[in-house]
């Protein structure tokens, strides 16, 4: 017998079901968000495409393109080689979503202190403006939707910063939620009141409840990316898993020809004893 013929034969091990079956589940969300993220990249492309602050958006928007393209690319190579049992596939979803997971940690860091710096870059482009009655004409209609939506007047201080010419956009609404005062007696509004009726005003000024709704807009992306970096990096975990089990060896006892017992070369007992 040859000695090839002797060595035991050797497979892969077995997966875990429910280990497999969560990587894939798991790998699948992974690419379906890596697909949203592409769509509202691409529209938000478009939508900036022709703004002034296009090239400072650019690099974001570059790098939601990057992220969205390889995280789905490896969603897709992940579930590959999970319902392969693909070594090599399994390994390149591991190692590229450990170095995506870096880089976004790296984008992290770097965007905590720009949180602040977003607040004060809002601050300076809005103070410019005042005082608000000498303010350019778009500047003032961006002033008026905004005191609408946000239901303040003025920037720093309140309705002050109009001086005589407070703009109906300052008026407290029936359903206003923030705080409203009434309208200083020697500003346009109160001329314009019919039969002595009180005119309010709202109080609140307009620049911190922006820099507070954008300081709210870039926590939301961080935890968003947190997230994000959490559910790759457990992606990656799921799949060394996997490699390890996949590695590991299962021992099969070997298949061996004899051409004695094809020939039926057999004895009885009772033969046995009788010849005894």
């Amino acid at each position: 017998m040859r000695e090839s013929e002797r060595k035991e034969k050797k497979k892969h091990g077995k997966v875990n079901a429910c280990l497999k079956r969560g990587y894939i589940i798991l790998a699948s969300l992974i690419g379906t968000i890596s697909a949203l993220l592409l769509a509202a990249t691409l529209f938000g492309h478009g939508y900036f495409y022709e703004a002034e602050e296009i090239d400072e958006l650019l690099p974001g928007i570059s790098l939601l393109y990057a992220l969205g393209i390889i995280t789905l690319l490896l969603s897709i190579i992940g579930v590959y080689g999970a319902s392969k049992e693909k070594n090599w596939a399994l390994i390149v979803f591991t190692v590229g979503m450990a170095l995506t997971s870096l880089t976004m940690f790296v984008e992290l860091m770097k965007a905590l202190p720009a949180r602040n710096e977003a607040g004060e870059e809002v601050r300076r482009e809005h103070l410019v403006m005042l005082p608000l009655s000498e303010a350019s004409e778009s500047d003032k209609v961006g002033l008026y939707n905004m005191q609408a939506n946000l239901e303040c007047c003025g920037l720093e201080q309140g309705y002050q910063d109009w001086g005589y010419d407070i703009p109906d956009s300052c008026v407290c609404t029936e359903d206003a939620i923030n705080a409203c005062v009434a309208a200083p007696k020697n500003s346009s509004l109160a001329e314009e009141g019919v039969d002595d009726t009180l005119i309010r005003i709202y109080k609140e000024p307009c620049l911190p409840i922006l820099i507070s709704h954008v300081h709210t807009a870039i926590n939301f992306i961080i935890a968003m990316l947190v997230g994000l970096t959490v559910l790759w990096m457990l992606s990656a975990g799921l799949c060394v898993g996997i490699v390890c089990q996949l590695r590991r060896r299962v021992d099969v006892p070997p298949v061996v020809y004899s051409p004695e017992a094809k020939a039926g070369n057999y004895t009885t007992l009772t033969d046995a004893a009788e010849n005894a």
